[in-house]
């Protein structure tokens, strides 16, 4: 992976997870903020970024956002350190 920033949140059902988004391969098609958007936000290089708010989402959403990423930039790793998207 390049240029990736990494964020640990704690779900709003209390799943602990890591969220890495790889800047890199971010198109901007602001996707993830459609379907989590107290999660994800694009910043001012029109990148996907991880929000103080994050925490304030479920589980799901953050693996549905990572989801549909078109070109598969957001990784969700479990705190065991598996990765549950992509798997």
């Amino acid at each position: 992976m390049g240029d990736v920033t990494t964020h640990p949140v704690t779900t709003s059902d209390g799943k602990k997870v890591t969220v890495k988004i790889d800047r890199n391969l971010c198109i901007g098609a602001a996707s993830c903020v459609a379907v989590a958007p107290k999660m994800f936000a694009l910043d001012n290089e029109a990148k996907a970024i991880v929000l103080d708010t994050a925490g304030e989402e479920s589980f799901q959403a953050a693996v549905d956002a990572a989801k549909s990423c078109p070109v598969a930039a957001i990784f969700i790793v479990d705190e065991q350190g598996n990765q549950v998207y992509p798997s």
